[in-house]
């Protein structure tokens, strides 16, 4: 499907607001701090949604040209390479206060083919289907090349859930819908009620970007205008489904061991990251642990224990 100028512009609406001058600080450190090695900052997550990073860390991509060029070490763009995202923390004085941030480091050749239809665990397409902010672009050409990439993972997002959305459909069922799948797709259990929260929050975006989408794609959807808020019903074969329905638990088995190994390497470049880690699957599930000295000093020897307890606790599905 040809991404269409209405969804390119939904995606650049994104922008039209501010970010608060805490947010730009946290650029202007990170743009001396890798010179000219950044294409462009991205900005997603929970502190977008509130519109403020107070009492959380802000969530920031920092899309770069490779990664040779930004690490000092083979080994971390090694790493970066075979199992991407890199994750880092930084805290910056702001004022009479700190911001907290966490960013995540990934290449504009990984970015473009990951929100594609060609890469296949929804980890990138997801994230990037919802609302984002591009903070910092490097050319108008980059800028165009980041556009075009968010506006493709809505249309991966879409397309993949689709067959998986009760029919007929609203919009926003859809996002529901997709978005329950994705987190089953990774090693998270989020509290109930938190996927229609994170949808009402941004309802006329995810409303737009579903309308725009679903009125191009092929096979046609039969579009309901009758009833408010229009329905949907998409013309999928059975077999469609079920094809569909196998790479959805493909990538349940891919996600969970994908998350595991990606939280064991930021116990490496993460300061604090057995802390963050805890208090992430805290904040989504509800359920901690506490560690023991030794489990501390030597957090991969311990992560298969303590994984163990966080799964028998519900903190994994």
């Amino acid at each position: 499907m040809t991404i269409s100028l209405e969804l390119l512009q939904l995606v650049r609406s994104q922008d039209a607001e501010p970010v608060p001058e805490s947010i730009q600080a946290l650029c202007e450190t990170l743009l001396t701090r890798y010179s000219d090695a950044i294409q462009a900052i991205l900005f997603y997550g929970s502190c977008l949604r509130a519109d403020s990073d107070i009492d959380g860390i802000v969530d920031l991509y920092l899309i770069v040209d490779s990664y040779t060029t930004i690490y000092d070490t083979r080994l971390l763009a090694f790493t970066n390479t075979l199992l991407p995202p890199n994750v880092f923390y930084i805290e910056v004085p702001f004022h009479d206060r700190i911001v907290r941030a966490k960013y995540a480091i990934l290449s504009l050749e990984d970015f473009q083919r990951s929100t594609s239809m060609k890469w296949f665990h929804s980890y990138f397409w997801a994230r990037f289907a919802q609302p984002t902010k591009v903070l910092y672009s490097a050319t108008p050409q980059v800028e165009h090349v980041i556009y075009a990439a968010l506006a493709q993972s809505v249309v991966t997002f879409i397309t993949r859930t689709l067959p998986q959305t009760p029919q007929p459909f609203e919009a926003l069922t859809l996002w529901e819908t997709g978005l329950s799948l994705t987190y089953r797709a990774e090693l998270r259990t989020e509290k109930s009620g938190r996927i229609a929260h994170i949808v009402e929050a941004n309802r006329d975006y995810y409303q737009q970007t579903a309308n725009a989408v679903l009125r191009r794609l092929s096979p046609p959807i039969i579009v309901d205008p009758s009833v408010q808020p229009v329905r949907f019903h998409t013309t999928c074969s059975s077999t469609s489904r079920l094809i569909n329905r196998i790479s959805w638990g493909l990538r349940r088995i891919q996600g969970k061991v994908l998350s595991i190994l990606r939280l064991i390497k930021g116990l490496f470049t993460f300061q604090g990251g057995v802390d963050y880690i805890l208090w992430k699957i805290e904040r989504h599930s509800g359920v901690s642990i506490e560690l023991t000295p030794q489990q501390r000093q030597h957090p991969l020897l311990a992560s298969p224990v303590v994984f163990w307890k966080l799964y028998r606790k519900g903190a994994f599905r």
